[in-house]
């Protein structure tokens, strides 16, 4: 599909933007870790001490593959501070009455001391700050059209959308008594970066990529794009709970949107080395860290004991011998990226969107349905102690495998009767010994999340979960 000029004029701004970025870091190198705002849909935490953050930077060791000076890297426009988390959407119809005991999200790094349960005995905090309002209503009011020029802070409305584990998002909307002027919005989405382990160049794919399937409306539409994060198009919907995932009829359309994902052809490397060339750079950084609060250091010698160097060579050999086509993958296709959309929200037939893009690219395809059949087990709206549920008895079936399959191929159309049950048998174990990739990964990223994230979250303890349930897996399907 050709993209419109505009799209091509918005590409090379995305390209300018990339530039500014690498000056942005090489400017800030000097000034210890940084933090560029990257997360889809957690609040801050309680200020902390940035004690471990202090530890990090003076240990001098070498950072992973791709990694620059001797910390994990992040990016900064000024005194910007969020974490990176895994992202999870909830509808922004809900707001919330806050409490202000948050600081900005800009106002730097979560270190140990606000990372553990008697911090959060009253749960997730809810206030959206000052300094995230005032930036809210800056960015609006520049990037947007129509009455947001004139729009006085009074008359802008902002709530904290909640449940995800990668970037922070709010909801900014036009008082009710304002008018639209043109063909402007009244209610879009800001997305704020959490910090990047990806690197400064998976930004700027993610840019690109939301760019283009916004052009061929798979997406939300982008309205502006700044260093800090951007403001995309709010699609009215209800948040998908963790338990829909297992419905049926929702697990089908899931299965054909995936289908259709992986094949779209992307200008973007086509060699699959997303997925261990990110785990190898986290096991640097994680085999690396340090932490000064004791229930960290703890949680993380119990970890160390599992010898996970040795462990990712059996993992590498294992997958190496799993066959398993490259196409391009979404990679965190869990129920916070997929919104159930309302019929006033799209003229489109569509129920489902996929949505959040930063990890996507080219990737062995049974990555995919493995990270996506574990997903069925965490609930990331669990609003206690450690902010997730873990359920391994709803990892699904292999009834419900199947249905997932059967409804992936039947959009693909690539089976013949004969071969059928076959391939489908082939896929099952494809897909199950890729889930091991899923914990693999997610249980590294979260001890990394532990060190510098900002959102309340227990990390800590996701990651043995992961690790956990890596093992179990392991001796189901090897």
């Amino acid at each position: 599909m050709r993209l419109s000029l505009s799209s091509y004029a918005r590409l090379f701004r995305l390209s300018s933007f990339k530039s500014k970025l690498r000056l942005l870091t090489s400017a800030f190198n000097s000034r210890g870790p940084l933090r560029f705002t990257r997360t889809l849909t957690m609040q801050p935490s309680r200020d902390g001490a940035n004690s471990d953050q202090e530890d990090w930077n003076q240990t001098g060791r070498k950072p992973g593959p791709g990694l620059e000076g001797n910390y994990i890297p992040t990016i900064s426009t000024g005194d910007t501070g969020s974490p990176l988390l895994k992202k999870r959407v909830e509808s922004a119809t809900i707001t919330y009455d806050r409490r202000l005991r948050t600081p900005s999200p800009f106002s730097g790094a979560n270190c140990d001391d606000d990372s553990e349960a008697e911090s959060f005995l009253e749960g997730r905090s809810e206030e959206v700050d000052r300094e995230t309002r005032s930036r809210a209503f800056a960015w609006c009011r520049d990037f947007l059209s129509g009455s947001w020029r004139t729009l006085s802070e009074e008359d802008f409305q902002i709530s904290i959308v909640s449940g995800g584990l990668s970037n922070l998002l709010y909801l900014c909307s036009l008082h009710q008594h304002v008018q639209c002027v043109e063909e402007e919005p009244r209610e879009v989405l800001l997305r704020i970066y959490g910090a990047i382990l990806q690197g400064v160049d998976s930004l700027v794919s993610e840019s690109v990529m939301f760019a283009i399937l916004a052009e061929r409306t798979l997406g939300p539409r982008l309205y502006g794009i700044f260093p800090e994060g951007r403001l995309e198009q709010y699609l009215s919907n209800t948040r998908m709970c963790t338990e829909q995932l297992s419905d049926p009829s929702i697990s089908s359309e899931i299965a054909t949107k995936m289908a259709r994902f992986h094949e779209m052809v992307m200008p973007f490397n086509k060699e699959p080395k997303w997925l261990f060339e990110t785990i190898d750079k986290y096991m640097d950084q994680v085999m690396n860290i340090t932490f000064t609060r004791d229930a960290h250091l703890k949680k993380y010698k119990k970890l160390m004991t599992l010898d996970l160097p040795a462990e990712l060579e059996s993992l590498r050999a294992l997958l190496a011998a799993t066959p398993s086509p490259v196409v391009f993958c979404h990679n965190d296709v869990q129920e916070g990226n997929i919104l159930i959309l309302d019929k006033t929200s799209t003229s489109s037939t569509e129920r489902l969107m996929l949505i959040d893009f930063e990890y996507s690219s080219y990737n062995y395809r049974g990555f995919d349905f493995g990270n996506h059949f574990c997903e069925w087990m965490y609930d990331y709206t669990y609003n206690k102690w450690p902010f997730y549920k873990a359920t391994p008895d709803n990892y699904p079936t292999r009834e419900q495998q199947l249905l997932f399959i059967r409804s992936y191929l039947a959009e693909q159309r690539e089976c013949s009767d004969v071969d059928q049950a076959q391939v489908e048998e082939a896929m099952i174990v494809e897909a199950n010994r890729y889930a091991l990739a899923s914990h693999f990964l997610w249980g590294l990223w979260s001890i990394i999340q532990a060190k510098l994230s900002k959102i309340e979250f227990g990390y800590m303890d996701y990651a043995q979960c992961r690790f956990d349930a890596y093992y179990k897996q392991k001796k189901l399907f090897t």
